[in-house]
């Protein structure tokens, strides 16, 4: 944490307003013997300390999240408490330091122009101590930008090279499905075949976006599952509740096909033992997908990568990460859901 405050870069601030009063000293004066070298310290001493509680104080505000104050209202607020605290620290110095040097003047301020004058030096020592923090923490904040997105770009190339391992062509893909369409003796095959095609469409075009619909998303699932049933008919069992408020709500594409997927490899399902599957939404939002846990001896083979990949999207994409609970016989997948 304390690496956040970036006390490096305080103590350059520091060193270079104290040759600032050094050189403004020198040039002050024709001569070095009538300089009251002994007032110096004093003078480093007092920046210090003022850059110093402005610097936390500007530091605090700046890598908190305070969800009850606007931008404007913490900068204000940021630079008000950091002049006024080095205000104070200036008359502790007052009351502290010997009264023979460069408070010689004794406790306090005794006129109004004093006042203004240590005001200013405070109100400066804020401003500056604000502008340097603010620009580093800004500077660092784009950096950390640029690598998430290269995380996320990385991780969103394995979601897509996940779905896509075999694929070939999507031209000849498309056109060797259309032909099949045509040649199909039955309508089943017919239906088939076009659900088949919409979900490689799907597959094939979801990398345009980070995020999808949850409408979206559903429809696609939809030809997936026709897809299953064909294969699995009435033992996989998936029962989808989602109210029509929720389907603008936006979700990383092909998250819900992986955790089906998911269920599918590692679960039983036969005549004895059906699969049933059970997809919701919760007022957080969340997308809920919950199955009953009857797991293979021995899974299929896979990338092992499923879940793995919708974590890491999660963990770039929304503040709420992904819940998977694991207990009384049920396995439960929540997927944060983004206002649109």
């Amino acid at each position: 944490m304390l690496r956040a405050y970036q006390f490096k870069w305080y103590f350059i601030v520091t060193g270079i307003l104290a040759m600032v009063g050094l050189l403004s000293t020198l040039l002050r004066h024709n001569n070095t013997v009538e300089i009251k070298w002994w007032e110096y310290p004093e003078y480093v001493l007092q920046i210090s300390l003022s850059l110093l509680i402005c610097w936390l104080i500007h530091g605090f505000f700046l890598l908190h999240k305070l969800p009850w104050l606007n931008n404007y209202a913490k900068h204000f607020l940021s630079n008000l408490l950091a002049t006024i605290s080095a205000i104070i620290l200036t008359g502790v110095l007052y009351a502290c330091l010997p009264r023979t040097t460069l408070f010689e003047n004794g406790v306090g301020f005794k006129t109004f122009s004093d006042f203004l004058v240590h005001f200013l030096g405070a109100f400066l020592a804020s401003i500056i101590s604000y502008v340097v923090f603010y620009s580093i923490h800004t500077n660092n904040a784009l950096q950390n930008s640029k690598l998430e997105n290269e995380i996320l770009a990385r991780a969103h190339l394995r979601a897509q090279l996940l779905s896509l391992q075999q694929q070939i062509s999507p031209h000849f893909l498309f056109n060797s499905l259309s032909t099949l369409k045509t040649i199909a003796p039955d309508q089943a095959t017919k239906n088939y075949i076009v659900q088949l095609a919409a979900v490689y469409r799907y597959v094939l075009n979801f990398n345009e976006h980070y995020l999808t619909p949850l409408k979206d998303e559903l429809v696609f699932i939809k030809s997936y599952l026709y897809i299953m049933d064909q294969r699995f008919e009435e033992t996989l069992q998936v029962t989808i509740d989602v109210p029509e408020e929720d389907l603008r709500l936006l979700i990383p594409p092909l998250s819900l096909q992986l955790l089906l997927e998911n269920a599918i490899k590692h679960n039983i399902i036969s005549p004895d033992q059906p699969l049933h599957i059970t997809i919701r939404t919760d007022r957080s939002p969340a997308l809920i997908v919950t199955n009953n846990l009857q797991l293979k001896k021995t899974p299929e083979e896979g990338t092992g990568t499923g879940l793995k990949n919708i974590y890491d999207r999660y963990k770039l994409l929304i503040d709420r990460p992904m819940k998977i609970s694991d207990d009384a016989g049920y396995f439960e997948v929540t997927l944060p859901l983004l206002k649109p």
